[in-house]
């Protein structure tokens, strides 16, 4: 598919000399920190040296008082709490982080995920009279319930109290809980608005600690923070940024055991990065819920006994390699009704339904779609007599509003600007197939419907050394709004005749005119051009630099995002 290169704007000449003035480092380093909103020694040196204390008071989130005071206030009368999260890794990391920390010392907490296939996202009333029948008198919900109006008033006719934890946009009518923790509200005046479900959990056990003195090191936390923080692909930065970084440094240097047994599950190195949490243990997590139950993943998140750890590990471990077989089924199954039908490989959107699709896995199929046809995407399954689905967005385009121009047709649906869940009557379908693909047409642009590669800058070959490498890596955690730095480099040419390797991959090893040595390469599904890549005499590359160590002996390796052919 083609792509579009867009380069980030370089800062001006005037920019670039006042902070060389300040900061000694090379004129490539510069930009890459302005690029990045570091423009004085005092903002570098926060960035490069994030503390704890630079993270926001939680008692700046609206709610938080009431919040702690009535949990408090349940405490000291012996009632009974529920934490109630959603069956994702965000969901079951935040009740993982809450319950942990609250059934340390306070002995009436349970915990519930809801069913995925009979209850669905959010709050069920099928939670409600379970909570009745335990005689619950507090429900705490984690990334879930800012959209459980019904529910929520429900409860409160049982003398069930509620108290909202959730980072998902708000509609116009709040639900009447005691208590809303959600920076996204519009009278909330907390500074960071893009926590995620399990950051704002680890907020309010931070402000309960604070008030009441519990000896407890809410920090410790931090390793469930991160994991959520990577699979649910918030931004990271401000924020985020420092909570990521004190995660990764916790889960590399003193993970807790369900975390410790699925890493060694997956045989990762022992030096965690964001992109392991999102690609080797999120998955992981996340098929407890898909395949059977998020309470097996709380389960391991939340056992201390390592030996203990391993046997849920290996249960979660196994849901994921089930999980993996039926999503590349329903794959094909999805890529095919499109190859056959003219009309749908016309349209700006996909929207299909299959009443035998896994729901838990189309979220991961819809995905996969986009990567072939980049464009706004649903698939529909059936469940409990609706039709039940998931919806990706492609960079840049706001699928919460298309889908909400569409919301007279619906029974249910929620989300964000890139991901979102919605069910309606199955006899509605075509018409809200229709619908999406008009709303679609009319906000987007043909720009968002091509695939783009933003990169930071244009070097030379001679630029990249060790030294250079180590000092990118400090910009990190990487993640959505602070990326890897992504580099151009023109007329570089093959040093060796390139390879094809696994699953349609090029090797190569690269130099240019100007360089004096040449870098192993791997450019990853660029199989179909390799004929191509071998008989050009130059072409330029889009691309990451990867720093690998083994051994205590470094490499440095060009992870490439695109090839453009001269």
């Amino acid at each position: 598919m083609q792509k579009r290169w867009i380069p980030k704007e370089i800062p001006t000449i005037e920019a670039i000399d006042a902070l060389r003035e300040q900061v000694a480092v090379s004129d490539i380093l510069l930009k890459l920190m302005l690029q990045r909103g570091i423009n004085t020694i005092s903002v570098a040196q926060s960035y490069f040296n994030p503390e704890i204390s630079q993270l926001h008071d939680p008692f700046l989130m609206k709610g938080m008082d009431l919040a702690i005071q009535r949990i408090n206030k349940a405490i000291n009368q012996g009632e009974k709490i529920l934490i109630y999260g959603d069956y994702d890794v965000d969901g079951t990391t935040a009740v993982a982080t809450v319950y942990s920390f609250f059934s340390g010392f306070y002995e009436n907490v349970l915990f519930y995920i809801p069913d995925r296939f009979k209850e669905g996202y959010g709050v069920s009333f099928q939670s409600l009279d379970w909570a009745k029948e335990q005689d619950i008198t507090l429900v705490i919900t984690l990334d879930c319930g800012i959209k459980s109006i019904a529910q929520v008033d429900a409860a409160a006719a049982n003398h069930i109290d509620f108290i909202i934890c959730d980072h998902h946009t708000p509609g116009e009518e709040l639900p009447k809980a005691l208590a809303i923790l959600n920076p996204k509200q519009a009278d909330c005046n907390y500074p960071f608005k893009e926590l995620s479900g399990c950051g704002i959990g680890f907020k309010l056990i931070d402000a309960y600690a604070r008030a009441f003195q519990i000896p407890v090191d809410v920090n410790d936390y931090l390793d469930l923070v991160v994991v959520s923080i990577a699979s649910d692909i918030v931004p990271i930065v401000g924020e985020n940024r420092i909570l990521a970084y004190f995660g990764l440094k916790r889960i590399n240097e003193h993970p807790r055991a369900g975390i410790k047994a699925l890493i060694d599950l997956t045989g990762a190195s022992k030096n965690m990065n964001i992109n392991d949490l999102v690609f080797k243990l999120g998955p992981r997590i996340n098929a407890a819920g898909r395949i059977a139950s998020g309470t097996a993943a709380v389960e391991m998140l939340i056992e201390s006994s390592d030996e203990i750890a391993i046997e849920k590990a290996s249960a979660v471990n196994k849901n994921n390699t089930d999980r993996q077989g039926v999503d590349l089924i329903i794959t094909k199954e999805a890529l095919e009704m499109i190859n056959i039908d003219p009309e749908l490989q016309d349209r700006k959107t996909t929207v299909l339904y299959n009443k035998d699709w896994h729901k838990g896995v189309i979220g991961i199929v819809a995905s996969r779609l986009i990567d072939k046809y980049y464009r706004p995407t649903i698939l529909l399954t059936e469940s409990n007599g609706m039709a039940v689905g998931s919806a990706r967005s492609v960079p840049g385009f706001n699928l919460y509003e298309a889908i909400e121009s569409c919301a007279h047709l619906l029974d249910q649906w929620g989300g964000h600007q890139a991901a979102a869940g919605l069910s309606l009557e199955i006899d509605k379908i075509d018409e809200f197939s229709l619908a999406f693909e008009t709303a679609v047409d009319t906000l987007i642009t043909d720009e968002l419907l091509t695939p783009i590669i933003e990169f930071d800058l244009e070097i030379p070959f001679s630029i990249i050394t060790l030294s250079f490498c180590k000092t990118l890596e400090r910009f990190g955690p990487f993640g959505p709004e602070n990326m890897k730095p992504v580099f151009v480099t023109k007329k570089v040419k093959n040093m060796y005749r390139p390879k094809i390797v696994g699953n349609n991959h090029v090797q190569l090893q690269l130099t240019s005119d100007e360089a004096g040595t040449y870098f192993k390469a791997i450019a990853f599904g660029f199989g179909e051009i390799f004929e191509d890549l071998c008989k050009a005499r130059y072409f330029d590359i889009c691309y990451t630099i990867e720093p690998n160590e083994y051994g205590g002996n470094y490499s440095l390796n060009l992870n490439i995002k695109d090839i453009k052919l001269s």
